[in-house]
């Protein structure tokens, strides 16, 4: 019996997702050398789907607020989001990853994957799955939308290239996925999957973009020795640097689940409290000579008034 789906997209709705918020990876402008400045607004939010659930990804972006700087106000974006999905994708790398291994070493057909990926909770209908299996063919093979007129506009416009190199191993086979993106443009460039970590592989991946006409200004990447052999053998005068996003999530690794209990008991513990009363709610002296509507002090005090929080 053949099962119906339905033509049009059903309504997703995911509850008590992770929440991954990224900022900029930059820390100083690239122009001017003067320390970044976070911005509160999120310059993209998304739901992304993985092969261990749902999360929800949003990234903070930086701006250089050095007046004198020849690009002053300029945004420098999250581009570590890219590790959990390419842009305007609301699926993760991982998912791309198991059509790919599921097409081309396991020859399932795209129905059949579409199974699978629904038997592990990924919810997606057979015509997206050939939508991401080219996606990744064109990841692997360099020949993403528009990359190189994006790399030629990021060249001129701050006079070189970053590039970072993320690397993951999705859940269902041996693999591993390295891709290999430019941070100023946030531009996914190139992956390639190889069966365990080799520097010489990575420099021979490497070597296309090596011989582009572009300044390499910095490179990126996680802690991974292949990585860093592979970006200082291509780009050796190009000063590398730990991602900042990989540091800090490998340093929390081990808090994240005791802060999220001293939270959770936190919170208990405040709920049993009584609410605290507002300043009209307090008894008031009737000796006194503060009027009922009047300001304390502190609210009246302009340095108070005028700050920010």
């Amino acid at each position: 019996m053949i099962e119906k789906l339905p033509r049009h997209r059903p309504e997703r709705k995911f509850s008590n997702i992770k929440r991954i918020v990224l900022e900029c990876s930059l820390i100083e402008c690239v122009h001017c050398g003067a320390e970044l400045t976070l911005r509160r607004p999120r310059h993209m939010r998304k739901t992304v789907q993985t092969m261990d659930g749902a999360v929800f990804v949003a990234g903070k972006s930086k701006e250089c607020t050095n007046s004198s700087c020849t690009h002053f106000g300029k945004h420098y974006y999250a581009t570590g989001v890219l590790k959990y999905s390419l842009p305007y994708s609301t699926y993760g790398l991982d998912v791309l990853a198991f059509i790919g291994w599921q097409h081309e070493h396991e020859h399932q057909q795209l129905a059949e994957i579409r199974r699978l990926l629904n038997q592990r909770g990924v919810e997606i209908n057979e015509s997206n799955v050939g939508k991401l299996y080219r996606q990744f063919l064109a990841l692997l093979g360099g020949t993403m939308a528009h990359t190189q007129e994006k790399l030629a506009a990021t060249a001129i416009e701050h006079g070189g290239l970053i590039w970072a190199i993320d690397a993951l191993q999705p859940e269902g086979h041996g693999t591993l996925l390295y891709v290999l993106y430019e941070v100023l443009s946030g531009t996914p460039v190139s992956g390639i999957q190889l069966p365990q970590a080799q520097a010489q592989r990575l420099i021979e991946w490497l070597q296309p973009y090596k011989e582009l006409p572009y300044k390499v200004l910095a490179t990126l990447s996680d802690g991974e020795s292949a990585i860093i052999t592979a970006m200082n053998s291509n780009w050796p005068d190009a000063p590398h640097q730990r991602c900042q996003a990989h540091f800090l999530s490998n340093l929390s690794e081990s808090v994240l689940p005791l802060d999220t209990k001293l939270r959770q008991q936190l919170k208990a513990d405040l709920d049993g409290m009584p609410k605290v009363p507002e300043y009209s709610e307090r008894p008031q002296d009737p000796g006194s000579e503060q009027q009922q509507d009047s300001l304390p002090f502190f609210q009246e005090s302009l340095i108070c008034h005028e700050t920010q929080s």
